[in-house]
């Protein structure tokens, strides 16, 4: 299993607490992307209300967009200059839509600080709005009806990993509690199944082997069992597998010397 943190140094750290621990680990960094497909249309707030007639989800988006407005202005006078990050958060877009039309309507002075020149009603303000594709139930009937445009955003971005070598339950709910600190919650989650669903498997494979001395026998014996069900309090995890995957998985337990397999032979 492993865990995605979101630096270096974190990825660094959880690897040196995990060896002190005991627990076999290894680091890797990866360059990947992500690719998101939005539609977006551009109108004065009065025109938008209009639309979210037709379309009620997109009243949900200006109501977030009044909140940023509101809270962006109550406090922000005219000719008072403040700094981007004392007033934007980049993971608030609601606060970028709104800041991108306060600049775009000249109600702001955009240099090294940011000048606020006068203030302006919502209404006043024409407004960029996005919606990821996938929210949108009929996509060429809200781009014909609302004039929107396709923007498609590519992010080229680092991935930092902890990789946990270990198969043994408890040293995998250590490392899951080491970890915590360091990663997200979705990482936790998907790793603390991963490393459950390789400890079962591996487990079934070494109670196999027991019998199986032929890598090919053990391996169809395996692929019998499939679905392999593990059942827990409120959850269950059913592990599917093919042939390849299985034939990598015995050289992972070979490596961590559980086992050995010579051609067709295979020991524990």
């Amino acid at each position: 299993m492993r865990f995605e943190v979101l630096s270096r140094d974190d990825m660094i750290e959880l690897s040196r607490e995990l060896s002190r621990a005991g627990i076999m680990n290894k680091t890797k960094e990866e360059v990947g992307w992500e690719v998101q497909h939005f539609l977006v249309i551009r109108a004065h707030y009065p025109e938008l209300v209009e639309m979210a007639g037709r379309y009620p989800f997109i009243w949900d988006k200006l109501e977030d967009v009044r909140q940023a407005f509101d809270a962006m202005l109550s406090k922000w006078e005219p000719g008072e200059e403040k700094r981007v990050e004392d007033i934007f958060d980049e993971a608030d877009i609601n606060r970028l839509v709104v800041l991108t039309a306060l600049i775009e309507g000249g109600y702001i002075e955009n240099g090294d600080t940011l000048k606020l020149i006068k203030k302006p009603e919502l209404e006043e303000l024409v407004l960029e709005l996005r919606f990821p594709v996938e929210e949108i139930e009929d996509l060429g009937e809200f781009e014909r009806e609302l004039n929107a445009g396709l923007v498609a955003e590519f992010t080229l971005m680092k991935h930092y990993y902890v990789e946990v070598m270990e198969i043994e339950k408890e040293l995998i709910q250590k490392a899951v509690d080491i970890a915590e600190p360091y990663v997200t919650e979705e990482s936790l989650v998907d790793a603390l199944f991963v490393g459950i669903a390789k400890s079962v498997l591996a487990d079934v494979i070494l109670e196999l082997a027991e019998e199986k001395r032929k890598k090919s026998e053990l391996i169809e014996a395996l692929l019998s069992r499939e679905p392999i069900v593990v059942e827990g309090r409120r959850e269950r995890i059913n592990l599917y597998f093919d042939e390849e995957a299985v034939e990598d998985f015995l050289k992972e337990l070979q490596t961590l010397g559980y086992l050995k397999v010579k051609g067709n032979r295979i020991w524990v």
